[in-house]
Formats: structure tokens, C-alpha cells, sequence
């Protein structure tokens, strides 16, 4: 899936590893984590299987730099992808798993528990503010800027995802204490 990912933004201008993962940091982590190494691993893929091409630009003082071009079989590799009418939704959920078995602990460190989790997902919302202003940044990358409604699209689905979680942690706060009185 990384190897589409990276497809997907080559597509949109090319890139070198260090700017594939600025905007990994800036927008893409908020529901795909790269590591850089995993990324410039992908990179050595997409060139040896002809979907990207790399050009080495020279720097004086400073390591070469490797800039990345989607090619046309990479572009038919992303179409594919893109069209491959996959929809499955990965059922695995760590904290799911883990709330499962909680029973084996005490009341109030599940509360405890519940509490952080609503603070780290209020932080995640507030990243996600910041992911909204990255995209008029790279929307200039786009040919056509309208398509930037699909990053748009993406970033919503986080927020909501987001106070899902908020309001079911709450609701499971609630549900603890009301077993208390």
C-alpha cells in the first residue's frame, strides 16, 4: 500500500525521498505511518519495477540529491490500484483488543484509561487543523486544484473518526461510574 501512496503523490509533482516524507509528517500520518527508511525501500521498488524514474541532480558541498518521477507504467500501476474495487476494511484495532480484556484490571485505571484516550484523540483533532492548512500549500503541486477535495474528503473522515472515539471513550467513562453508585 506504501508503494501506492508514494505512486499517488509522484503524481502530482515529482519529489525526492526527504519531500515524499515532509509530506508523510505533514498530512498522510494521520492514517498511514512511513518510516523513512520503509520509504526510500519503496522508492528502490518503484524504480526497479519501472514505475518511477530517478534523476541524481548534483549539489556542491552536499550528498547528491535523488528526485523522483512518476513514469507512464507507474501512472497505469496507480490507475490500477485506484480501480481495483478493493474496499476491505481492516477489522484490527489495538485499543479494541485491549478494552476487551480490561476487565482484569481495576475500575479506576480503566477510567484513567478512557480519559487518555479522549486527550490523545482531542491532540489528533488539533493535527488534523493543521493537516487542512498543509493542503492549500500542496495544492499548488495539482494540475488541477479541484482535486484537492479528496484530501479534503480525507481529513474529515479523521475528525469524525476522531469524536467517535471522544464520545465512546466518554460514553465508556459514563458506563464505569454509573456501575460505581
Amino acid at each position: 500500500m506504501l508503494k501506492h501512496g508514494i505512486l499517488g503523490l509522484l503524481n502530482y509533482h515529482p519529489l525526492t525521498g526527504y519531500e515524499i516524507m515532509t509530506v508523510f509528517r505533514d498530512s498522510l500520518h494521520f492514517f498511514w505511518n512511513a518510516q523513512t527508511s520503509q520509504i526510500y525501500r519503496e522508492l528502490n521498488v518503484l524504480e526497479s519495477k519501472g514505475w518511477a524514474d530517478k534523476a541524481v541532480v548534483p549539489q556542491a558541498g552536499k550528498p547528491d540529491k535523488n528526485i523522483y518521477t512518476i513514469t507512464p507504467k507507474g501512472h497505469a500501476e496507480l490507475l490500477r490500484w485506484l480501480s481495483d474495487g478493493e474496499l476491505s476494511l481492516d477489522g484490527r484495532s489495538h485499543i479494541l483488543m485491549k478494552v476487551f480484556f480490561l476487565g482484569e484490571r481495576e475500575k479506576e485505571e480503566n477510567i484513567r484509561y478512557f480519559t487518555a484516550l479522549k486527550e490523545y484523540c482531542g491532540m489528533f483533532l488539533q493535527g488534523l487543523d493543521a493537516a487542512q492548512a498543509h493542503v492549500g500549500e500542496y495544492r499548488t503541486f495539482l494540475d488541477e486544484p479541484g482535486k484537492s477535495v479528496y484530501w479534503e474528503m480525507t481529513i474529515d473522515y479523521g475528525r469524525r473518526n476522531m469524536q467517535m472515539y471522544i464520545d465512546w471513550a466518554q460514553s465508556c467513562i459514563d458506563r464505569l461510574k454509573e456501575g460505581e453508585s
